[in-house]
């Protein structure tokens, strides 16, 4: 409403600056009257544009006074427009992270979608690969680089093979379902032609599901190192007299078990399980049977010199122990 009343204003304003210049300028033509030495109708004529700029000066002025936005933009145009460019410059790379940041979450959306459709698929049984899961382990020792591109290649295609079966095993035709970078099979062909004994432990990226058409890996080399030696006391534990209940022995085989396998893995073994010699319990339980007041003293002893990726077969020796409060004082009891 403001702005129709200006205008109206601004239109009485100049009719009336216009009345009264054109009275001014016709009584000084009649009085014949003379500025700066003009004629008399030079004069009206100066009259006439004196009064015209008096109505553009007063209308400007008349809305310079009242519009806060026009004095803003006649006499801090330039400061406008200079933190306009900064605010743009500012602005630039703050879409730039903004954008990034919205990749991040699509990204990290999507990840969270497969979490969920891998989680419900290992709840119902689909998921036949598991993350890290090992496919192939391959023993190798190369003298020559020649060599090693044939064993690499033929490396690829056995796990290839052991793949296929695991993911599609209704599918007799051969196809190429494990899929390893180009770069990282360089990497693993440069690290073991420097010579030695390797293992290469080509590892699953990502869960699989029964029925997926790839797999995607990558090739671990680790050294081929000694492991355990023949006759090498592993681990070992106690089982005392007031323990001898079928229950107990066997939670101290377990408990022994356990510990051989976490201390071989601690030496960088790449097995999963301990190989127990067959009738190595029998032969406790048989002893305990006639000696059952007795406190002994059960080690887990390989029977093998074993590699990285090598079995690792142990034995069950026991032995009396006589002084059982040296072995509480050592703090070696459960």
């Amino acid at each position: 409403m403001s702005g129709w009343l200006l205008i109206i204003f601004l239109l009485l304003l100049g009719g009336l600056i216009s009345t009264f210049g054109d009275l001014l300028g016709t009584k000084i033509g009649k009085a014949r009257f003379s500025i700066l030495k003009l004629r008399p109708r030079r004069t009206a004529t100066l009259i006439t544009i004196i009064t015209g700029s008096l109505i553009s000066a007063s209308s400007l002025s008349l809305m310079i006074l009242v519009n806060r936005q026009l004095r803003v933009g006649l006499f801090r145009l330039g400061d406008l427009q200079k933190q306009l460019q900064d605010s743009r410059q500012v602005l630039g790379p703050l879409k730039k992270e903004r954008e990034q940041l919205e990749k991040k979450i699509q990204k990290k959306e999507l990840e969270l979608n497969k979490l969920e459709k891998d989680f419900i698929a290992l709840r119902s049984g689909q998921v036949v690969i598991s993350s890290g899961q090992s496919l192939i382990i391959y023993e190798i020792n190369v003298d020559t680089v020649a060599d090693l591109d044939v064993r690499i290649e033929n490396m690829i295609k056995n796990a290839n093979r052991l793949t296929q079966k695991i993911v599609i095993p209704n599918t007799r035709q051969p196809r190429n379902v494990l899929f390893i970078r180009r770069d990282h099979i360089e990497e693993l062909k440069k690290l073991i032609s420097q010579g030695g004994d390797w293992i290469i432990n080509i590892k699953s990226v990502t869960n699989v599901l029964r029925g997926e058409q790839y797999v995607y890996a990558f090739p671990e080399v680790i050294p081929n190192k000694l492991i355990t030696e023949k006759g090498e006391i592993i681990s070992k534990t106690f089982l005392l007299e007031k323990d001898l209940s079928n229950k107990e022995v066997n939670n101290k085989i377990s408990f022994l078990l356990a510990s051989t396998l976490a201390e071989i893995k601690r030496r960088g073994s790449l097995i999963n399980e301990i190989n127990l010699r067959s009738d190595s319990v029998n032969q406790l339980r048989d002893f305990l049977k006639k000696n059952s007041a007795i406190d002994l003293e059960i080690k887990a002893i390989s029977l093998r010199n074993s590699k990285t990726a090598q079995p690792v077969i142990v034995d069950l020796k026991f032995e009396s122990i006589k002084e059982v409060k040296l072995f509480k004082e050592r703090k070696f009891l459960k």
